[in-house]
């Protein structure tokens, strides 16, 4: 596979169960070089503890293309999970922007002709209004396919926890500059999902719970004090645009002309 890549991990999704891979996490990152790349696959809860690696946090491993399936989306990249090593976490708001503000940010229209023209199926948007975040109630089972994987897992295979489904679905809508029209995007972020099981725990109740998380997503994350961006990717294998992670650093002050 060649030399070792360092990535700073950006995207970690929720994970689903796989035939091939037992569990499947988007996991995506940038460069060294500023280059965009996904991670697949990786079962991310079944890594050892001490490769077990965090949002904001450098890694170094191989990788080659992608060497089985129809994946052949531009940033895809097959890990060598054998070579991972992880490295130093990114702290704080200010040294996590001075290497994100460096990516590029697009329109997801921009995005989608990108794809069109180069087959580029990660990227950056800055939405120039949030108008909401939509909860859809979605089957609390997992497929019967991929209860079925799950069901063929060794004993000492299981993580300590059970993968569990989140029983709605929610999804972001948001304009950007260069339409009127709205977006309307899935939000399928890790954190998103580990905030509904916090919040189940703690309300005891689904519905108040994904209220809870639409507060905190909305509100908060998308707020008027936060300079949120969307980490996009398209689904594999179609080419649909969910938002895969919020960057929602603190808004700049701008200084006045006028002083």
């Amino acid at each position: 596979m060649g030399e070792k890549q360092r990535v700073l991990i950006t995207v970690m999704t929720y994970p689903t169960p796989s035939t091939k891979s037992r569990e499947v996490v988007c996991t995506a990152g940038i460069t060294a070089d500023g280059s965009w790349v996904r991670l697949y696959p990786i079962d991310y809860r079944y890594l050892p503890p001490t490769q077990r690696f965090h949002k904001f946090q450098w890694i170094e491993l191989q990788l080659g293309p992608r060497g089985s399936g129809n994946d052949k989306r531009r940033e895809s990249r097959l890990p060598d999970l054998t070579t991972l090593e992880v490295g130093a976490a990114l702290k704080g708001w200010p040294e996590k922007r001075a290497f994100v503000d460096k990516c590029k940010v697009s329109t997801l229209n921009e995005l989608k002709a990108q794809y069109d023209i180069d087959g580029t199926s990660l990227g950056m948007v800055k939405p120039s209004h949030v108008v909401d975040l939509h909860i859809e109630p979605q089957n609390e089972d997992w497929s019967p396919t991929q209860q079925a994987s799950l069901a063929q897992l060794g004993f000492f295979d299981v993580p300590t926890k059970p993968l569990k489904r989140i029983p709605f679905k929610f999804s972001y809508e948001f304009r950007c500059v260069d339409s009127d029209k709205t977006h309307n995007a899935m939000c399928e972020d890790w954190e998103l999902g580990a905030l509904y099981l916090k919040e189940v725990e703690r309300l005891g109740d689904p519905t108040r719970a994904a209220q809870s998380v639409r507060k905190k997503f909305l509100d908060e994350l998308c707020g008027p004090k936060r300079d949120t961006h969307f980490f996009m990717g398209t689904v594999f294998p179609y080419n649909t645009w969910v938002v895969i992670g919020v960057w929602w650093p603190p808004r700049q002050h701008q200084p006045s002309l006028f002083g």
